[in-house]
């Protein structure tokens, strides 16, 4: 891969990753700006299909679908390049936490820059959400679709199913009818098993030895055991971060204390719950993906080992929390790319784009209602600077002269003034 042929691509990346808050949603409204209409380097409907064909797996979502991109472009190694670039400012970040905890009392008040990043996300989300619906919605059957999976969107949205049921669902009802859609052609037939041969061998093999590591109790244990938590984690997650930080909850706060656990006096990983909730709420405070809170639980987990052992925990748990979303998706995507090709995928992709558009409609009416709402509910003003900034962000973003790292530097000024 000539390297230089992408390198204002991979520079795109780089900013993207330092400029890109308010989580999934917020990173899919970034990507339509920066590599839809700023680059070209895919269209709108190609956006939005990457989108809907991530929803459906396992793992971060967002950065399955940036990965997306550069395989576009330049195929297995300018993915991989990508993945690193995307993910490692967020893990840099959140694993150098884990080793300045002690000296961040102050960090309620720190915090605070990052204040309008919520509104502003939401922004980004209304117009990403304003663009796409005039390319995936036009008749009768993806307006329904739309409708639909808004409001479910909105009632179950930190339901970890809801998103691959949708799109599913959606996928199947543009299926009843075979009248606009004709068929595209007969599909390769080989397909690459590499892939996802790696990601079941490393998923069971992961296993084994943890529980090995455990049981003839093993001197560096506790990084086995780290490496097959986080790869669990990344193999099995719908849903993304309001999914992942419950589940690592589970694992590092709660279980520990658990009488079965208790008993058996066996040494598992654990964290306090003042320190995981610490990192859970610096994570959505920062630039990039959710996931990078593998990099802090890493760290955190293998702290009592020595720095040594911690910043090697660093490392492994955001490996390990990110291999499985690069194996699944590069697997599954030549795989689905070639199905497309048979008419019932094909027309599927109808109601997918659909059911896309109808929850990031639905993402966007849950996160006003959570943002803005709830402080009437409460008896509180709305924030005039809140509603501000989601208007002024969504006014900003039809000006295609402004990149969205000035918007983001904006919101951040602004946060720090006032």
């Amino acid at each position: 891969m000539p390297l230089h042929r992408h390198t204002a691509f991979l520079r795109a990346v780089f900013w993207h990753s330092i400029t890109a808050f308010g989580g999934p949603q917020g990173h899919m409204g970034m990507m339509m700006r920066t590599f839809v209409q700023q680059r070209a380097d895919l269209t709108e409907t190609e956006l939005i299909e990457y989108n809907g064909f991530c929803q459906l797996l396992p793992g971060a979502s967002s950065t399955q679908t940036l990965t997306l991109i550069g395989y576009k472009r330049g195929g297995i190694s300018l993915a991989v390049l990508t993945l690193l670039i995307w993910m490692f400012p967020a893990c840099a970040i959140m694993g150098s936490i884990s080793f300045l905890l002690d000296y961040l009392a102050d960090m309620g008040i720190s915090v605070q820059v990052f204040k309008f990043v919520r509104p502003m996300a939401i922004g980004f989300i209304a117009y990403s959400t304003f663009r796409i619906f005039g390319k995936a919605i036009h008749n009768t059957i993806t307006q329904v679709i739309m409708v639909v999976a808004t409001i479910t969107t909105f009632l179950a949205f930190r339901s970890p199913w809801v998103f691959p049921v949708l799109i599913v669902l959606g996928g199947i009802v543009t299926n009843f009818s075979d009248k606009r859609i004709p068929q595209k052609g007969v599909p390769p037939k080989k397909i690459k098993w590499g892939n996802i041969l790696i990601f079941l061998a490393l998923f069971g093999l992961a296993g084994y030895l943890s529980e090995t590591a455990s049981q003839q109790n093993w001197k560096h244990r506790k990084a086995i055991n780290l490496f097959e938590n986080a790869y669990r984690f990344g193999s099995l997650v719908f849903g993304g971060g309001d999914v992942l930080l419950p589940l690592m909850y589970e694992q590092y706060v709660t279980r520990p204390e658990t009488k079965r656990v208790q008993q058996t006096g066996r040494e598992v990983l654990r964290m306090s719950r003042e320190d995981f909730l610490t990192g859970s709420g610096m994570v959505r405070a920062i630039p990039g993906p959710v996931f990078s809170v593998g990099a802090f639980t890493g760290g955190m987990v293998l702290r009592d080992e020595g720095r040594t052992m911690q910043l090697i925990g660093c490392i492994v748990g955001a490996i390990a929390i990110f291999l499985p979303s690069a194996l699944l998706v590069l697997f599954f995507f030549p795989v689905w790319h070639n199905l497309k090709k048979y008419a019932v995928i094909y027309r599927s992709l109808e109601g997918i784009n659909a059911a896309v558009v109808g929850i990031m409609a639905g993402a966007t009416c849950y996160l006003v209602k959570d943002t803005f709402l709830f402080s009437l509910v409460r008896g509180e003003s709305i924030g005039i600077w809140d509603l501000l900034i989601v208007v002024v962000t969504f006014s900003l973003l039809g000006i295609r002269k402004i990149p969205a790292p000035f918007i983001v530097l904006g919101c951040l000024l602004l946060g720090w003034l006032i």
